[in-house]
């Protein structure tokens, strides 16, 4: 029986050996390594791609979000609003800033933060706001706009799951005030390592993130910028995401045909799924829930297929942070962390994988 797993990266990317191959070599060539024309190039495709005036590419997504906060001005102890079921990286940006998450808990059926719970927080006095569009599918998120902007509080999306969504002829990530991709290797659109990107319509915020990620530099070794970090997008990532983005929205579109398959086809009543599809969802992870978890994990691993948990153990109850002492409850929020289970869906997967998918689960019994 051959495993499937949730993300074959190398099955993924061998279509494409041959350019990442020449790409890469290119830039060996090249001799220049840091902050070059591929990186150039590279932010200004996908500036056009997601209809952005800018893209400034960084390290990683975490550090987009950290940079992101601190170009619109969080600094100590300044509340961030947030949700605490997306994995603790705007937890971590957050502090990194000095700050501190202000959690609000999250829808039910769509597992994004609650509309109603985040205006409740905007009525405090936050300094931003952090909306992740989790899983790939976009949050309510002209909602969450206007509530933000009637505050006049700066938004930023965290659109490290959302590579390509769009609503209503926008992308993600250009509803507020910036927007923070990951291209960690798994990512709808993935580096060959770490990689992340800020975009943004706003000049004065694009030059700020731009300094930041140089040490606060506006000159060379002329500090100017409070904040600043070594996190620079490499050449070599920057060429290899430049290849990949072409076939972003064709990747995108077999993910979403893959949902909607197991949506039609999984049949189980010990399994729920959320809706999924349509150009709002890039559908970077399929998650199902289940108050039978383990059961479920010991029954998909028994078949050979892969699967995860996407996220055990919300922010607010992590060992090593502490939260502020009025951190509202968070019932859903942790209800969720207990049945959430993701199952195989990449653009790669053959129909007899998925077949195998939905044949496994529908059988599965306690």
């Amino acid at each position: 029986m051959t495993p499937i797993p949730v993300f074959d990266l190398a099955r993924q990317l061998a279509p494409q050996r041959a350019a990442l191959e020449s790409a890469v070599l290119a830039v060996i060539r090249s001799g220049r390594f840091v902050l070059g024309d591929q990186v150039a190039a590279f932010e200004s495709a996908f500036a056009a791609y997601c209809g952005a005036q800018h893209a400034v590419g960084v390290a990683n997504g975490t550090d987009a979000l950290e940079l992101a906060l601190r170009s619109v001005g969080v600094g100590s102890g300044d509340r961030v609003i947030t949700v605490a079921n997306a994995g603790g990286y705007g937890t971590t940006a957050i502090r990194a800033c000095g700050g501190e998450p202000l959690y609000v808990d999250v829808d039910a059926e769509s597992m994004q933060v609650d509309s109603s719970y985040f205006e409740r927080a905007m009525a405090t006095g936050p300094r931003a706001a952090i909306v992740t569009h989790l899983h790939g599918r976009l949050a309510d998120i002209e909602a969450l706009q206007r509530v933000a902007d009637a505050r006049g509080v700066p938004m930023v999306e965290d659109c490290a799951q959302a590579h390509g969504a769009r609503l209503n002829g926008k992308h993600a990530g250009t509803f507020g005030s910036m927007g923070c991709f990951s291209f960690y290797p798994t990512k709808n659109l993935g580096a060959l390592g770490d990689g992340g990107a800020v975009i943004t319509q706003n000049s004065r915020l694009a030059e700020h993130v731009r300094a930041l990620r140089q040490y606060g530099w506006r000159r060379k070794y002329r500090v100017e910028r409070v904040g600043g970090r070594n996190s620079r997008l490499d050449e070599l990532q920057a060429a290899v995401l430049h290849h990949r983005l072409a076939g972003l929205d064709d990747d995108n579109r077999v993910r979403r045909a893959i949902a909607a398959r197991y949506a039609r086809e999984m049949r189980n009543p010990l399994l729920w799924m959320p809706r999924r599809g349509g150009e709002h969802d890039a559908v970077h992870l399929f998650v199902v829930l289940t108050r039978h978890r383990d059961a479920l994990v010991a029954h998909l691993s028994a078949h050979g297929i892969g699967c995860d948990v996407h996220y055990p153990v919300p922010d607010h109850l992590q060992p090593g942070w502490t939260v502020p002492d009025d951190t509202p409850p968070l019932p859903i929020t942790e209800q969720l962390a207990q049945q959430v289970l993701t199952l195989p869906c990449f653009a790669a997967m053959t129909d007899e994988e998925i077949a195998r998918v939905i044949d496994t689960c529908n059988s599965f019994t306690t």
